[in-house]
């Protein structure tokens, strides 16, 4: 329950999804050109200019803020669809073994700084810098989701003889996340050069906004729509036994809309080639970005904060991947807990705003100081939650009074994990060298990412093993695999959980994270007050 990027960090946050974390780990524009923004408005306004301009540079930019906004949109569907998969493999039974494989789908956010340079510099000048990648990438996703809309239900095809191909699933959902990734450098990159100077910080509301829609529709309406119960609950006179829509026929229609719509971009839309990134500089080929990187990983200093920040998730790793699928093996609808996301948007657009007049001073750490005890706090709340749940069901139902707990859970929740992740964001753009600033922010937002993907897929593979089951009725018989459940079974026994190895995680991320706070707590909030010289980067050409 809690995820690149604000919004793909939530994808980490599954009470409510898989995916939503990744939505929350956006890049964010560098922390120089933010300050030259402000310093701009400042100026303008003491000289009374900056009001009576605004307007007509903003209606003078309409057309390209709402395209942007599109694009963020067609960006946060595949992102969606590739967070509902996990809660449609869990309604199915497959093992946390087999989440935790399909969790690599998750990771290409995480590691786009890879080839973001590449994307970054290589391109046609006739066609357009951001073009040359935004065109053919989504062709490809527009292509992608109509070739798979034939074979995702095979894929996901499971009986009492057969179970997902989860192999096979992941590798085309990862590519399915590559190109996603990819996207998401092109729209970034053209949107500081798509608005205009004073409007480039609209960028991250069309970001924001976007994507959120964009998640919106291919997460959460897809799965109230996929799901036969809520249609027939809500939607319709006469029972069907399906969904409105399928995973199927949701893939073939956003396929077709990828095409047709890229299509019109690739014809109508021109790039603006007098308009430049602020700061007019000149652009970095890809073997001085690399070597930039080396650089900034080689400093001590980002050495030590890398450790601790690749380190710092552990402790949640339990409660953010594992809580939610254990609510749906334990029967809640996986579509009820997706509409748990509904009221929790006016939330979480407005907790950043309110969190940022904390973090924006010289000491944003001391937020993610204070919320981390809150946040591991909250782990124990959610397993008790999960042990509560068979407790109150009735049924196949739950009372109305269940949900109003686990949406009131979600969003204390909610405040933690963005009272850290602000706070991390604004010491990333506090410490970022304005020399090579995009690509130093880039580095330290793939680390963030990271700190949250690889204890996730851990968490995940872990279940299993820690998790004890024996076979009643037929002691010789084990039940410590599928194949010995099946067996035990088949044998006229049944497999009871003796150990649900869930608890024993959450036990140890709990002890773990508060052993990490107490040890290195205060060594990673003391970073913040490192000379700013040892975060620059020294480096002969």
């Amino acid at each position: 329950m809690s995820s690149s990027d604000v919004h793909k960090e939530r994808s980490r946050q599954r009470l409510q999804n898989p995916l939503e974390a990744r939505r929350m780990q956006n890049e964010v524009f560098t922390h120089d050109t933010s300050l030259e923004m402000d310093e701009k408005k400042g100026l303008l306004n003491d000289n009374g200019l900056y009001k009576s301009n605004h307007n007509t540079v903003l209606k003078n930019d309409l057309s390209n803020i709402l395209l942007l906004l599109f694009l963020y949109v067609l960006q946060g569907i595949p992102l969606g669809v590739a967070g509902s998969i996990p809660l449609i493999l869990q309604s199915k039974n497959v093992s946390y073994s087999d989440q935790a494989i399909y969790s690599f789908v998750f990771w290409p956010f995480s590691l786009k700084l890879l080839w973001a340079p590449l994307v970054d510099a290589a391109y046609f000048s006739s066609f357009g810098r951001r073009k040359s990648w935004l065109v053919p990438t989504q062709y490809f996703l527009g292509l992608f989701m109509f070739f798979l809309s034939f074979e995702v239900d095979e894929l996901l095809k499971s009986n009492e003889h057969t179970s997902p191909n989860i192999i096979k699933l992941t590798a085309v959902f990862f590519m399915f996340g590559f190109l996603a990734a990819t996207q998401d450098i092109a729209v970034d990159g053209w949107a500081l050069t798509m608005l205009s100077k004073e409007n480039v910080g609209l960028a991250s509301t069309c970001n924001s906004v976007g994507q959120t829609a964009g998640y919106f529709l291919g997460n959460i309406l897809f799965l109230a729509l996929e799901s036969a119960e809520f249609c027939n609950k809500y939607l319709r006179t006469q029972s069907q036994p399906t969904g409105i829509v399928t995973l199927a026929d949701f893939l073939f229609f956003w396929g077709i809309v990828f095409v047709v719509t890229t299509t019109l971009i690739m014809v109508l839309k021109k790039e603006n080639s007098g308009r430049t990134a602020l700061h007019h500089t000149a652009q970095q080929g890809i073997k001085e970005t690399y070597k930039s990187l080396i650089c900034i990983i080689r400093m001590p200093a980002i050495l030590n904060f890398c450790f601790l920040l690749l380190t710092s998730k552990i402790g949640f790793s339990a409660a953010d991947e594992v809580t939610g699928l254990k609510l749906i093996e334990m029967g809640v609808p996986k579509e009820r807990l997706a509409i748990l996301a509904v009221p929790m948007v006016p939330l979480q657009i407005l907790l950043p705003i309110a969190i940022s007049k904390y973090t924006a001073g010289h000491k944003p750490l001391n937020i993610f100081y204070w919320a981390m005890p809150f946040r591991l706090a909250m782990g124990i709340i959610f397993a008790l939650l999960v042990f509560w749940t068979p407790m109150v069901k009735q049924g196949t139902e739950f009372p109305m009074y269940y949900y109003g707990v686990l949406l009131f859970s979600y969003a204390l929740h909610q405040v933690a994990v963005y009272s850290m992740y602000v706070a991390v964001m604004a010491f990333n753009a506090k410490i970022s060298d304005p020399s090579i600033g995009g690509t130093y922010m880039t580095l330290l937002n793939t680390i963030s990412n990271l700190a949250g993907n690889w204890p996730a897929t851990l968490a995940l593979w872990l279940v299993d093993p820690l998790t004890v089951k024996k076979c009643i009725g037929i002691p010789e018989q084990s039940c410590r695999s599928a194949i010995d459940s099946e067996l035990c079974v088949k044998s006229g026994g049944s497999c009871s959980t003796v150990m649900d190895g869930y608890y024993v995680e959450s036990v140890f991320c709990i002890l773990f994270g508060f052993a990490w706070w107490l040890c290195n707590g205060k060594k990673f909030r003391n970073l913040q007050d490192e000379h700013p010289s040892m975060w620059q980067c020294k480096r002969n050409n």
